[in-house]
């Protein structure tokens, strides 16, 4: 089965699908859509890997070596919007907080899609490290969970602990939910990526 563009191009199918993502793809009878293979009426073909325990090593420790991501949002005007932000997590679970007034709260009220980046500079390129998420951002209202994201934030930013922790209804606190995790390390290749599922 070819696949075909959207410039039109025919693909012969002896093309590996990973040259052609994450780009979306039209297909005869279907669609490809990230990393999975979708046709009506068919099951969906899995290709994305369950995360192993090495992954999940790996994932979490570049978690825990940092403490800003940036997190885009989609504004309702259909522009996305990129925004830096501090974070805290239990395991996979990140949680980040804002003013219930500000625009990307209102975004994340429409749409609660959003992509982050955590990651850093460093002077040798085939020492780089990251990861990406595709995800979920969606406001805590137990009261018992808010309190716990906002225990966990002195640790994570002791140079804070002599201002006073904002009150629960003076801020949003988000918990972010991964869908879809790629690990990004140079150290394995140029370029190198692995994707996987929580």
């Amino acid at each position: 089965m070819a696949l075909r563009t959207k410039i039109g191009r025919s693909i012969g199918p002896s093309t590996r699908l990973r040259q052609l993502l994450p780009c979306h793809l039209d297909l005869d009878q279907g669609q490809a859509v990230g990393l999975s293979l979708i046709r009506p009426g068919v099951s969906q073909t899995r290709v994305r890997p369950p995360m192993n325990e090495a992954f999940r090593r790996k994932i979490l420790e570049l978690i825990d070596q940092h403490r800003i991501m940036t997190v885009a949002t989609n504004r309702p005007d259909g522009w996305p919007q990129a925004t830096t932000v501090g974070y805290v997590n239990d395991g996979l679970t990140l949680y980040f907080l804002c003013a219930p007034e500000s625009q990307k709260a209102q975004n994340l009220a429409h749409d609660d899609r959003i992509s982050l980046t955590i990651d850093h500079d460093t002077s040798d390129p085939m020492t780089i490290s990251g990861l990406s998420m595709a995800a979920h951002a969606r406001p805590v209202d137990d009261p018992a969970e808010v309190a716990k994201a906002l225990s966990m934030m002195p640790a994570k930013f002791p140079e804070y602990a002599g201002f006073p922790i904002p009150k629960p209804e003076e801020i949003r606190i988000f918990r972010v939910t991964p869908v879809v995790i790629s690990v990004l390390d140079y150290t394995k290749g140029f370029g190198h990526t692995d994707l996987v599922e929580p």
